[in-house]
């Protein structure tokens, strides 16, 4: 691939030529030995596309208890929120940057992350109300949900090529977005959305929805790519301990996704 999500790519468990490196670092009889084994003793155990769902369940589960906190303590103490958003945005680094995945951090992320998503989703429901919120969360799940049976069903996969269009279009996002931060860190708009709440239409459609929508593909890409490399790590038998990329690699591409599409919805909102 081209790009790798940042949750997998320090990790040769995910990488197709991880198996054959594995191989090259043994002899033959230690080799041999090594599948002689059984696999379901503690320390031999392997992912599984079965187990890395269930932790992802877990981690969304704390998630949406986070959010609740989130949300319930948005009015009286938005600093909480924010400051949640703040500590969330460190562990995904250190998560990103850490070579062995940790349970105990992926799901301090989970939990920060949480805290982060219900207060900024109560800020939303306040400034537009019209059940963004709802919106946005039923929006996200029928994009993951149709992601994964597509994947699932073949229908569609990474591709080096698309992997590379998907980089370029990652970059130019995100010199995009830091532009954008910068006008309105320097006051050079007063718009809650910077750029996105220009009011030019293209096909009728406002600027700020075109480039949401754009966003939106790239995520649901991001999510094949995540979908990819865990089935690539299950084909190397990778320790059952990467599992947890896994289920980071999924949360971040889900939280951004549900992120760009309340943004969406909202810029919709006040276009109206």
């Amino acid at each position: 691939m081209a790009l790798d999500n940042p949750a997998f790519k320090r990790n040769s468990a995910f990488s197709s030529q991880g198996a054959v490196a594995a191989a090259h670092d043994v002899s033959a009889q230690q080799l041999q030995e090594l599948y002689n084994q059984p696999a379901t003793l503690p320390d031999r155990e392997v992912m599984t596309i079965e187990t890395t769902i269930q932790k992802s369940v877990a981690a969304f589960g704390l998630l949406l208890v986070g959010a609740a906190i989130g949300w319930l303590t948005a009015p009286a103490m938005p600093l909480l929120w924010i400051g949640a958003g703040l500590v969330g945005f460190v562990l995904a680094l250190v998560n990103i940057f850490k070579r062995e995945p940790s349970r105990a951090l992926v799901l301090a992320y989970s939990a920060a992350q949480g805290v982060f998503v219900g207060g900024i989703s109560a800020w939303y429901e306040t400034a537009f109300g019209g059940g963004i919120v709802t919106q946005a969360v039923i929006a996200t799940l029928v994009v993951v949900g149709v992601t994964l049976a597509l994947f699932a069903s073949g229908k569609i996969r990474a591709s080096k090529r698309a992997t590379k269009i998907f980089l370029v279009a990652m970059v130019g996002y995100l010199v995009f977005s830091l532009v954008n931060f910068g006008l309105q860190i320097f006051g050079a708009t007063d718009s809650p959305f910077g750029l996105r709440s220009e009011p030019s239409f293209i096909f009728g459609i406002p600027w700020g929805v075109i480039i949401g929508i754009f966003v939106v593909i790239m995520a649901a890409y991001s999510l094949v790519l995540d979908f990819d490399f865990i089935q690539q790590g299950v084909r190397n038998r990778a320790p059952r301990k990467y599992e947890w990329s896994g289920v980071f690699g999924i949360m971040v591409t889900v939280i951004w996704l549900y992120l760009e599409i309340l943004r969406m919805l909202a810029i919709v909102q006040s276009s109206d």
